[in-house]
């Protein structure tokens, strides 16, 4: 029982005095962070801050950082970036296929591509879909691997706003599917309350915002409920609205 228990409870990441420079410049100075398993996370930060970077090291892409880094990390980690990165030489369903083995891959990723509503365009090459149909095969690509750990770079910043919307609420109906712990990098404070449980802000190296956002799901912009959590993290980064 207690190896069980303490798979339960212990954090999905665990970041520990993590540190990384460039040419002398800290971007992440010491920062300490434990994502508990199935939490999803928004991460804001103004441009530089550091937030990719930080998204890079818990991906084990960035070898380069100092500190105990992922104590805990799980295994199996999936992530999305702003492009989709398709291969363009291949068609949909073998780009979210790629490395996946197995038997059932086919099976797999066509319920995957169902699931994210591109039954049907399994043949398709990328040069043939639009924006936020990409996005849904690299989510698609993300998923069928059951990913523990799911860390999204700014996966919606190049699309449109209705295309983001729909994106944003597949995103959530995908997260409360599977229930991956979520780290999503984003610019928009809207995006940050409207999808995420917890919102940390990125300052000086740090985190300087560390936001439990308290709201039953699905959530809407308009909800004034909201506005609350969105002036605090606004004024986090430095930003305050006059209203006439």
């Amino acid at each position: 029982m207690a190896p069980h228990t303490e798979q339960l409870t212990r954090p999905a990441v665990r970041l520990s005095g993590l540190t990384r420079s460039f040419d002398g410049r800290t971007v992440l100075d010491g920062i300490d962070l434990d994502i508990p398993a199935g939490q999803f996370v928004a991460l804001l930060g103004h441009s530089g801050s550091g937030k990719s970077t930080l998204l890079r090291a818990v991906a084990g892409l960035d070898h380069e950082v100092t500190g105990s880094g992922q104590l805990s990390a799980p295994e199996r980690v999936s992530v999305v970036f702003q492009d989709s990165r398709l291969l363009p030489w291949r068609r949909v369903l073998p780009n979210v296929l790629l490395g996946l083995d197995g038997k059932d891959a086919e099976a797999r990723g066509r319920a995957a591509l169902a699931e994210v509503g591109l039954a049907g365009r399994e043949r398709a090459w990328p040069n043939e879909l639009s924006g936020g149909e990409a996005q849904r095969a690299a989510l698609a690509r993300s998923l069928v691997r059951e990913p523990e750990l799911l860390l999204a770079d700014e996966p919606f910043g190049a699309l449109d706003a209705l295309t983001r919307i729909r994106m944003h609420t597949l995103l959530r109906e995908l997260w409360e599917h599977h229930r991956p712990s979520v780290l999503l990098v984003t610019h928009d404070v809207d995006e940050a309350i409207v999808l995420a449980d917890r919102v940390l802000v990125l300052e000086h190296g740090r985190i300087g915002v560390d936001l439990t956002v308290d709201r039953p799901h699905p959530r809407s912009y308009r909800d004034p409920l909201l506005g609350e959590y969105r002036e605090r993290l606004l004024a986090a980064l430095g930003v305050t609205e006059d209203i006439a």
